[in-house]
């Protein structure tokens, strides 16, 4: 098993290798339509995991949108980036994966959070499980076919310019317009094109021993048998309070109810 070893304090915005214990993974929590008491419940939590000592995982569309003209930024984020920055200042590292919904950050929201923000996968040890973190938008091969065309126009540096001279108010406008589709609209398959593709990754690389994504909004943690890692998914925290908590011993699906954090499903560690 891999040890667990505290890691070296990373400069703000580069990825760390690995992530002390406890890490905490939330993921869709799309602040900006999500329900006010949702929001309320996020910000308890983050307060919570600093007084834990604890490191974080954003796995992808923590805003329902999210742009930077230049000087100018969504007004939602402020809080979460404070949020994130009040961690980075204490010496815990927060790693966020882009999402479809939060993807065009830059450098305000690296710097203003310190958090190391990466176009995923990423790769490496979450509490000393060897572990692939990626949100999970355009992995599926069929269904994902037609956004992942789409993905490569809307991300390209040539589109982003071109969006940058909107006006912020009528750019948000646009994207919000456009975005809830892809937030209101379960995976057709019920989340089972995703958890096929993260067994297929586990299968495919025997030093994994769990791969986490996001993205479909189920939540999800499970192991298909004693030989093979683990597939994690915390839902979607605008829809309910759930996360994934890591330690050396074991991986929890849990919620989070405003002051104690309540397991729903545990799988322990196993020797491999």
């Amino acid at each position: 098993m891999a040890a667990n070893v505290s890691p070296a304090p990373s400069p703000a915005g580069s990825a760390p290798a690995a992530l002390d214990v406890p890490v905490y993974v939330v993921a869709d929590a799309h602040l900006g339509v999500a329900p006010p008491e949702q929001e309320a419940l996020l910000w308890s939590f983050l307060d919570h995991v600093a007084g834990r000592q604890g490191t974080v995982v954003m796995n992808g569309d923590m805003f329902e949108f999210w742009f930077e003209w230049g000087h100018v930024t969504p007004h939602v984020g402020v809080r979460l980036l404070a949020a994130c920055a009040t961690l980075a200042e204490r010496g815990r590292p927060v790693l966020w994966i882009k999402g479809n919904h939060d993807c065009w950050g830059g450098d305000v929201l690296r710097s203003q959070s310190g958090a190391a923000y990466l176009d995923g996968p990423w790769t490496g040890s979450l509490a000393g499980w060897r572990t692939l973190v990626d949100h999970g938008d355009g992995l599926r091969p069929e269904l994902d076919r037609g956004y992942r065309a789409l993905r490569t126009v809307i991300r390209h540096p040539w589109s982003v310019r071109a969006f940058r001279w909107l006006h912020p108010d009528w750019g948000a406008a646009l994207a919000r317009a456009t975005s809830h589709t892809s937030r209101n609209v379960r995976p057709r398959d019920g989340g089972e094109g995703l958890r096929a593709v993260a067994h297929q990754a586990l299968a495919a690389d025997s030093s994994l021993e769990a791969v986490v994504y996001g993205h479909t909004h189920i939540a999800m943690l499970e192991r298909k048998s004693r030989e093979t890692g683990i597939y994690a998914n915390p839902g979607a925290w605008m829809n309910e309070p759930t996360f994934l908590k890591f330690t050396p011993e074991s991986v929890s699906l849990c919620r989070w109810n405003g002051r104690d954090e309540l397991p729903q499903v545990t799988l322990d560690r196993m020797t491999r």
